[in-house]
């Protein structure tokens, strides 16, 4: 049914006066409480397993320091774990990162493969990002814990509910409840007079979750900016130039195009995986390890600017005291963009982290052209290849603008040109692809 049909039949202005719906917010925001507590678990336990892993373990078996070929046996565990999720567990361990991100609700059956996967791949060092396994966990907990309630939920409102509890997910690791708003509303497609009656629980749930996730953090001591990506200071930026223009719009396409192979490795990668996935999951794994045991190798630098998905490298990235020489960052991009297509191709999580930080290290390459400088460039960067990967262009300058709030309202110009360009680019060189909320092959 068309949009335009739906707003015919239904009145959103009667139905959010409603008692019902009124109710259905209440419902939204215990769920937002209940969905933000699992996800701090969950976010927890992706961050403690990194911790014990390479780096309590290693000591526990009496090595001084992380062996460098630590990360083999590692990733190799990681794609066995993943390929029992992928192959044995319902629900196939949740989409294949490279296709971005996925609004759908997710049934509770398919939960424990999702978590199982999520676990390996994020605790383990793949390049992938929390949002995917977030977003199914959001919704799938709601749908479960509004059944075990109600088994009679009208399929309606059990859609609301499951969305206003990603929205809460989101929230947990983007920093801001309208930030995992703006995301899941445009990978959504949705819009028009009924967008009110999914976006009012969505911030509910989200606002309340939030209150929340910072609570358990207070109480437990814990620090959520271990896996929360929170804006981070670049040089104020006053006023985009000519020049900056020109850049802006020549490197983004760039950007978009080195996106686009990027993600065409990984489903080839994906491809060649689904033949013989016991043996080539694992073998995934390897690589990325021997990408990031290249890279320390070569640099000097350490196996984790390569592995994971880089939130928690942001601040050392892009600090003065610790700049990397132009050798260093053209290695980092070319071996952890590999690591990346993979990572997307085999594993599961989400892509949206290491596009920002793929595009961050192409920033700081790019600061060094004549009239060019370190801010313009990292935003310009940032926004291309988050639109690049995402494909969602309003929340790509929304996400971006949020990480470089430091640098002053003068940097959006930048940004929305960056995010355009490099929109328009993919979309020039790609095939044509399902409509936001739809499902491919309909």
């Amino acid at each position: 049914m068309s949009e335009a049909a739906a707003a015919g039949k239904v009145d959103p202005g009667a139905l959010i006066r409603s008692k019902e719906y009124r109710r259905l917010l209440v419902v939204a925001a215990l769920i937002g409480v209940l969905v933000s507590f699992v996800s701090w678990c969950f976010l927890e336990l992706v961050h403690w397993l990194q911790e014990a892993v390479y780096r309590d373990l290693p000591s526990a078996l009496g090595f001084s320091a992380e062996p460098w070929w630590w990360p083999l046996p590692v990733l190799g565990v990681a794609g066995l774990v993943t390929a029992v999720a992928v192959l044995r567990l319902p629900g196939a361990g949740g989409h294949v990162p490279f296709e971005g991100i996925k609004a759908g609700g997710t049934q509770p059956g398919a939960l424990p493969g999702i978590l199982l996967a999520g676990l390996a791949s994020l605790g383990l060092g793949l390049v992938l990002g929390p949002e995917a396994p977030l977003i199914a966990l959001g919704s799938g907990v709601a749908v479960f814990a509004v059944k075990r309630a109600r088994k009679d939920t009208p399929d309606q409102a059990l859609s609301v509910i499951a969305a206003a509890a990603a929205f809460a997910a989101l929230a947990t690791i983007f920093g801001s409840p309208v930030v995992g708003a703006v995301i899941l509303i445009e990978a959504a497609g949705l819009g028009g007079p009924t967008l009110p009656l999914v976006l009012l629980p969505g911030l509910m749930s989200a606002g309340i979750g939030s209150l929340i996730f910072i609570g358990m953090g207070t109480w437990s001591g814990l620090s959520g900016s271990d896996y929360a990506l929170t804006p981070f200071r670049l040089p104020a930026y006053s006023a985009p130039t000519v020049a900056e223009f020109g850049w802006t719009v020549v490197l983004s396409v760039v950007a978009a195009l080195v996106a686009v192979g990027i993600v065409r490795l990984a489903r080839a990668s994906a491809g060649l995986v689904a033949r013989m996935p016991w043996l080539l999951i694992p073998a995934a794994g390897l690589v990325v390890a021997g990408l990031a045991i290249g890279f320390a190798q070569i640099t000097g630098q350490s196996v984790d600017v390569v592995l994971f998905s880089g939130e928690s490298a942001f601040s050392s990235l892009l600090s003065p005291s610790s700049a990397l020489s132009l050798g260093t960052l053209t290695c980092l991009l070319a071996f952890k963009g590999v690591a990346w297509a993979l990572s997307m191709g085999s594993f599961r999580g989400g892509p949206t982290f290491p596009a920002l930080f793929i595009g961050a290290v192409g920033g700081l390459l790019a600061a060094d052209l004549p009239g060019f400088s370190e801010t313009p460039a990292v935003a310009a960067m940032m926004g291309a290849m988050a639109v690049s990967i995402l494909r969602l262009p309003l929340s790509s300058v929304v996400l971006v603008m949020l990480l470089t709030s430091s640098a002053g309202l003068a940097i959006a110009p930048i940004i929305i040109v960056a995010v355009v360009v490099a929109y328009i680019t993919v979309e020039s060189v790609s095939p044509a692809r399902p409509s936001p909320g739809t499902r491919e092959g309909t």
